[in-house]
């Protein structure tokens, strides 16, 4: 399957930029039509994702919403922005973009919350894209823990595999075993299989 990029971006800042100053820049009229993130104070253009990492995306949400709302546990946001991982204080923040995200009831923002969310949702899924590097996917998992995710799930559609990154460590689920919720959301459960399109 052909990977597509996107346009060029727009003329970017030649400094390292703060979250603050990045979060103006992406609500501009200017940057609309991009997707972007920022990584340790640069302002990083998203690539288009491929069927498959949108369908496998679609097949976990399918999944992860009717639980969370119809539990009444939090709020789930696809394609997240505005959680800012790291602020280091010389103008080096990270912004990413989370493929998926979840976020008990108890700290949810109100829906019509239009600002920056200060550190990570309780959980963290990202789904590998052709263009994800090992290096790129290490550095989200570690902001993300550091800024208080309870847990990452990296999803791989190349292995049909998903690895769970907590503080207990990593854990490798192949096709013929079950992701949990655990802790965060108690009773929840899919087959990794399930996962990926068939």
């Amino acid at each position: 399957m052909e990977y597509v990029r996107r346009p060029p971006l727009p003329p970017l800042p030649d400094k390292t930029i703060s979250a603050d100053e990045f979060w103006e820049i992406a609500q501009s009229p200017e940057f609309a039509d991009y997707d972007i993130e920022l990584s340790e104070g640069k302002i990083v253009g998203l690539p288009y994702t491929n069927r498959q990492h949108s369908e496998t995306m679609s097949l976990l949400v399918a999944n992860l919403v009717p639980f969370v709302y119809g539990n009444k546990l939090g709020r789930v946001y696809c394609c997240a922005d505005g959680f800012v991982l790291e602020r280091k204080g010389n103008g080096e923040d990270s912004a990413p973009r989370i493929d998926i995200a979840y976020i008990n009831a108890a700290t949810a923002p109100d829906p019509d919350y239009q600002d920056l969310i200060e550190g990570a949702p309780d959980l963290a899924v990202e789904v590998m894209s052709p263009s994800n590097t090992v290096s790129e996917i290490n550095l989200k998992i570690r902001q993300l823990l550091d800024a208080g995710a309870r847990a990452v799930w990296i999803v791989d559609p190349a292995t049909c595999s998903v690895q769970v990154h907590s503080a207990q460590g990593i854990i490798m689920l192949r096709e013929e075993e079950t992701l949990s919720g655990g802790d965060i959301l108690p009773g929840f459960e899919i087959k990794v299989a399930d996962i990926f399109p068939s």
